[in-house]
């Protein structure tokens, strides 16, 4: 564990916020990080953001599925903050200035109805706080240069969180088997990716289980109205100025992110 490298680490990433000029990787500049530093670098910054006043929404689980384990080198879940800041409406264009190097994720996104405290809560303990679930479109991001990440770099980096656009659509876990919902990712109109609810720690219950007992354990709640992103059902896609991504869910609906040019409208 290094302590000391933790306030430094803290600031470089608030650094990469403000500047929109990415970091050369933690795990170089400190390669003493470990696992629980890199939390206690995520929750750093959450708190100064806070201070600023910002309040967390929900929590996202990433690097949940094998696709995006493949396609990060990593072998386990983790967890960011989802802030107000990062909720974006379907019908605004999203400003590419605010990110480093976006990609856009089709996940399934559960809205808690009840509050929900780990370590020990069972899937059907976890069904039973779901009041609905919504299409989502996560916009991953890297304040990382070039994505050149380890696990210790993306958790210290919020789990790679940059926004979300939530659908419209309410869908209840009863009526349908979350595992077996099936997703299509577009972009332009083309297909760039097909995946299933299964594809997320064989289900997306799964890895909202994970989180509630992994934040359980380290003294957090989740709370009635908090959004949880399970992890998404295909590898990400990156997203340049101009683009319009839609993913589409058997069941669920669709939702629609529209990217603007930098520092401007579409």
């Amino acid at each position: 564990m290094n302590t000391q490298a933790r306030p430094e680490a803290v600031q470089a990433l608030l650094g990469a916020y403000r500047t929109g000029q990415p970091i050369e990787p933690l795990t170089e500049r400190f390669p003493g990080l470990d696992v629980d530093d890199a939390y206690a670098i995520q929750v750093g910054q959450v708190e100064q953001w806070q201070r600023d006043g910002a309040v967390v929404k929900g929590y996202k689980v990433g690097l949940s599925s094998a696709a995006m384990q493949r396609q990060l080198g990593v072998d386990q879940p983790d967890f960011g903050h989802l802030t107000g800041g990062m909720f974006h409406l379907e019908t605004q264009p999203i400003d590419l200035s605010a990110f480093v190097a976006p990609k856009v994720e089709p996940e399934i996104a559960f809205v808690l109805g009840k509050p929900l405290r780990g370590p020990g809560v069972t899937v059907a303990e976890a069904m039973a706080a779901v009041e609905f679930m919504v299409p989502a479109l996560e916009i991953i991001d890297s304040r990382v240069r070039d994505w050149k990440i380890k696990l210790v770099d993306t958790i210290a980096d919020n789990a790679s969180s940059g926004g979300v656009v939530l659908g419209s659509t309410a869908t209840s876990l009863s009526q349908v088997d979350v595992r077996l919902i099936g997703g299509v990712l577009r972009r332009n109109g083309e297909v760039v990716g097909t995946g299933a609810g299964g594809a997320v720690l064989g289900s997306p219950l799964n890895a909202l289980v994970w989180l509630v007992n992994t934040l359980g354990a380290r003294g957090v709640t989740l709370q009635a109205g908090h959004v949880v992103l399970p992890g998404s059902i295909t590898a990400a896609v990156p997203v340049a100025a101009g683009d319009v991504t839609t993913a589409t869910f058997a069941r669920l609906g669709s939702v629609t992110a529209r990217f603007s040019k930098v520092g401007g409208a579409r």
